[in-house]
């Protein structure tokens, strides 16, 4: 009898427990144990905090919002970039119960004002400005639509000001009682996950979800209350606030913010004067500081690991980031905002090929399976399907969507990624591409994972990004979009095809090429395909071809 193939499955177990506390009893543990340890350090304003400061403060903030009626389970927005404040209202809101949602800095006042409505939010701390975005004037011409938001608070100004002494006034034993009546399992944050089509929907995770995925991620690459972790990611999405903040807080280690957006000459600066022996990011900000061209002025000797995620990574990225950066013990992270959010991640013990061609194997307490997307059935390992995860990280389901909540999570309780994927026989994760960005080309599948991987290879691409483009008789060609190294000649389609035949299959090599500056981005550093998609069939007149329907 012939011997069934390995499952496509993995349970990863722990000798290290969940953690089954709120977010606000573990923070006072870390402050009861490290509290003069340096817990904040905002450069942009030259302002530090340690753990027992940090924690006035957030007290002050979270007595504040009770003092003007904010209960637990009540929503309260923050729509601002990267600050010290923002912190500040992350932790007190957890301390008081009140679900924070994040509202993300880019968007304007049509999306303020969705987020605002379906999350039902009755007050909002918010930046003044930033960049292009008057958050002031955006909320002055939306307030008359949003009747339940009532209250604004604008970070900086006397409106803050005057929330926490109001709280700095009350009695602190309002607090305790307030966090005794809190469970771990309680919503605690909505994030709104940017959908291609639609509106985002509000991804409702709880105290249990974020808290652990952020301890767990924070084990994997050894934190102590010796790290100090230099974050130029969002904190308004898991990246910055879970796997930032809480993997910080968790052990006793310092945040460290270099900008309120990602600046890649503030982010090396922040490193080498603060002495931080982690830096986050996703593969474009990496790129993006390896470039710079007083990049060896900077001593990033203190560096020993960090994150890259949010995108595919490069290998050969990762590889210069190992090296030039002295990140040695670098880490990949997988997982969406659903999942709170990594779901398999690398170890430091994984030798440099596991730590660059894979996103490591499933995080402990959770299982991971990889599914035929039609029959939903677990495929053997090397076969590549889509990556379902379970466990204590998954959501908790949509803000008030239960029937979109049901599209992704089934009835035993796995979260459909939409992501395809292939496992090892050893449980390594290697992420192929989106169901949907796969290009289907006169009837072959081409995920443009792999063509970008090769064309990486190529001497004068910084960066690339491959995308299926319509076309009337193979229903999809490909397209790439590059980033060309500086004095590079601009690369045509036809150097391009030279370079990869012989290399490629012939339906695997892109027939447009378009140079570019850089990608359009979501504010987490994903990659909009979707709208480099519709750039595309305006660019290469494609609008036939577009409206061409298949079956």
């Amino acid at each position: 009898m012939l011997s069934k193939p390995k499952a496509s499955y993995t349970s990863a177990t722990s000798t290290t427990p969940l953690i089954g506390q709120t977010i606000g009893d573990n923070f006072e543990a870390t402050v009861a144990r490290w509290g003069d340890r340096e817990a904040l350090v905002d450069c942009a304003t030259h302002r530090r905090w340690t753990y027992n400061e940090l924690d006035v403060e957030v007290d002050e903030l979270a007595l504040g919002l009770m003092e003007v009626g904010v209960q637990a389970g009540d929503r309260v927005g923050i729509w601002a970039p990267n600050c010290a404040e923002w912190v500040i209202v992350q932790y007190a809101t957890a301390k008081m119960g009140a679900i924070l949602v994040n509202v993300n800095p880019a968007y304007r006042s049509h999306e303020l004002a969705y987020v605002v409505k379906q999350s039902g939010m009755r007050l909002l701390f918010s930046a003044t400005q930033h960049k292009t975005s008057n958050y002031r004037q955006m909320i002055e011409e939306t307030r008359s639509q949003l009747p339940d938001l009532e209250q604004v608070v604008y970070i900086g100004e006397d409106s803050w000001r005057e929330l926490a002494e109001r709280g700095g006034r009350a009695d602190h034993v309002l607090l305790e009682e307030r966090m005794a009546e809190l469970s771990f399992d309680d919503p605690i944050n909505i994030q709104y996950t940017s959908g291609t089509t639609g509106f985002p929907k509000g991804a409702t995770l709880s105290h249990h979800n974020i808290l652990n995925n952020g301890y767990f991620v924070g084990e994997l690459i050894n934190y102590t209350e010796k790290d100090r972790i230099c974050l130029p990611v969002p904190f308004y999405h898991c990246f910055g606030m879970v796997m930032g903040n809480l993997a910080a807080t968790s052990h006793g280690a310092c945040m460290v913010i270099p900008a309120p957006s990602f600046d890649a000459t503030a982010t090396l600066q922040a490193v080498a004067e603060e002495r931080c022996t982690s830096l986050y990011g996703v593969p474009t900000m990496f790129i993006a500081e390896l470039r710079l061209p007083d990049f060896e002025s900077y001593d990033l000797s203190t560096l020993r690991t960090g994150i890259m995620a949010g995108s595919p990574c490069p290998v050969e990225v990762m590889k210069k980031v190992v090296t030039r950066m002295h990140m040695a013990e670098v880490a990949i992270c997988y997982g969406m905002t659903e999942t709170s959010p990594v779901s398999t991640m690398t170890s430091p013990d994984d030798d440099l090929v596991r730590r660059t061609e894979t996103v490591g194997r499933t995080m402990p307490h959770l299982e991971s399976k990889i599914v035929d997307p039609v029959s939903g059935l677990v495929v053997p390992r090397g076969t590549p399907g889509e990556l379902c995860t379970r466990g204590y990280s998954v959501m908790l389901g949509y803000w008030d969507e239960p029937e979109k909540t049901a599209e992704v999570i089934d009835e035993a309780g796995w979260m459909h990624t939409g992501d395809l994927a292939v496992m090892d026989d050893e449980g390594y994760v290697n992420i192929s591409g989106r169901i949907k960005d796969m290009v289907i080309r006169g009837g072959e599948n081409v995920y443009p994972r792999e063509v970008e991987e090769f064309l990486y290879g190529h001497p004068d691409i910084a960066d690339v990004q491959v995308i299926g483009v319509p076309d009337e008789k193979l229903g999809e060609e490909l397209m790439a979009w590059v980033v060309l190294k500086p004095g590079a000649e601009p690369l045509t389609a036809e150097a391009l095809r030279s370079y990869c035949e012989g290399k490629l299959a012939h339906y695997k090599i892109p027939r447009y090429v378009h140079c570019v500056d850089g990608f359009p981005m979501t504010v987490t550093g994903k990659v909009r395909k979707v709208e480099m998609r519709e750039q595309a069939v305006e660019m290469l007149g494609l609008q036939a071809a577009a409206a061409t329907r298949n079956a």
